[in-house]
């Protein structure tokens, strides 16, 4: 069984392959979610999800080949990629380790060369994670940004669609079969003149090597760098949590009534939800703006150069891919992913070398990932920088 594609098509053309997350609806064709429950009762989709009405002209034109829709985790909650009922994407960067999630088929399609570039969705870390997992690069778009009508949810204030692709080149040219004309404004940006280095953010200090590897590729790159603050960043994480939790019982909690049908972990997660209420809910959904307030106030330091600092840099994740029947709880996997999500901000994962020495053994063949964010719309500035370093690391 192909554990990647849940649904394989037959292709012509050369256009570069193109995968889908089987959240996104495809005329004529069932989405899963990745969960038995859901396939209970499912029909063939009637329409395209809006996200890929561009994608198709593209197909007809012979300028894409859409290859298949990939496995996820289970009703795309959760951070390691485990699928039990359809299998696991295998993680093509070392195979005893989780593929991240919960956009895990189509990290591993990109990653392992079954597809040129891929859709994921991120909710709290789901296209990031994976990437980072993975060693490709990954783009989680601005909140309403690219459109999710025809998209299964699980948490509708935080859920986004964005692409994924091995290297930043494919994520421009991804995002610019979902929104055309987004190639043509990135190459007219130059990129960031001045960044914000955010250290152990939320206060949690990440494996040997991760922070040096950030810390390498942007001395590399020649781009400014100054040390920020950013006292938000544990708040944030609290209260996207909290709204994950109470949104996702609420839109997929129907599900339990076939809970034999879900994984027993994902039976637990949607039942945390239960406890929020409605104005807990409203109160975490409350601290979105004041977080984009505090993100901008970030973002408004000045380099030593004077130049305003543009966009914030962190690892990716505080910790490597772990190892199958190891995974971590989904603590780790979030920690540095979840604001952006609340903020309703863009931000990027891509890959970068790890200095020789720094990583313990056990993780030497494996990269870090760097992750940039920005404020609302800003997702063509951060892949102007991101190729810089990109270059700088290559």
């Amino acid at each position: 069984m192909d554990v990647t594609f849940l649904h394989r098509f037959a292709t012509r053309g050369n256009g570069p392959r193109m995968a889908v997350k089987d959240i996104i609806d495809m005329a004529g064709t069932v989405t899963t979610a990745g969960s038995p429950a859901v396939v209970a009762t499912a029909f063939p989709a009637a329409h395209d999800a809006e996200c890929i009405v561009h994608m198709r002209r593209a197909e007809s034109a012979g300028q894409l080949r859409i290859v298949g829709k990939t496995n996820l985790h289970e009703l795309a909650y959760g951070g390691d990629g485990i699928n039990p009922h359809f299998g696991t994407p295998v993680n093509p960067l070392d195979p005893q380790r989780v593929p991240g999630g919960s956009s895990s088929g189509s990290a591993v399609a990109v990653a392992g060369d079954q597809a040129d570039m891929a859709l994921g969705s991120d909710t709290g870390g789901s296209i990031r994670i994976p990437a980072a997992c993975c060693g490709i690069t990954g783009l989680k778009t601005t909140w309403g940004r690219i459109p999710r009508d025809g998209v299964w949810p699980l948490a509708p204030s935080l859920d986004t669609i964005g692409p994924m692709a091995p290297k930043c080149a494919g994520v421009v040219a991804a995002m610019d079969l979902l929104e055309p004309g987004f190639a043509a404004r990135v190459a007219l940006l130059a990129p960031a003149a001045a960044v914000g280095r955010v250290r152990a953010p939320g206060g949690v200090v990440g494996e040997p090597g991760l922070e040096e590897a950030v810390d390498a590729a942007l001395l590399a790159s020649g781009i400014e760098v100054v040390d920020v603050d950013a006292p938000w960043w544990q708040p944030a994480v609290a209260h996207s949590l909290t709204v994950l939790l109470g949104e996702a019982y609420r839109t997929i909690g129907f599900l339990l009534e076939r809970a034999h049908q879900l994984e027993p972990r994902i039976a637990e997660r949607i039942k945390l939800g239960i406890p929020i209420t409605d104005e807990m809910l409203a109160l975490a959904l409350d601290h979105r703006e004041p977080l984009r307030a505090a993100i901008a106030d970030t973002l408004s330091t000045l380099a030593k150069s004077s130049a305003p600092i543009q966009l914030l840099i962190t690892p990716t994740l505080p910790i490597y891919a772990p190892v199958l029947g190891q995974a971590a709880t989904e603590a780790p996997y979030t920690m540095y992913t979840r604001p952006a999500n609340l903020a309703g901000t863009p931000a990027l994962a891509m890959p970068v070398p790890v200095p020789a020495g720094m990583a313990l053994a056990e993780h030497r063949h494996l990269p870090a990932s760097l992750q940039i964010m920005g404020p609302a719309g800003s997702e063509e500035l951060i892949m102007a920088t991101a190729a810089i370093i990109e270059a700088a690391v290559a």
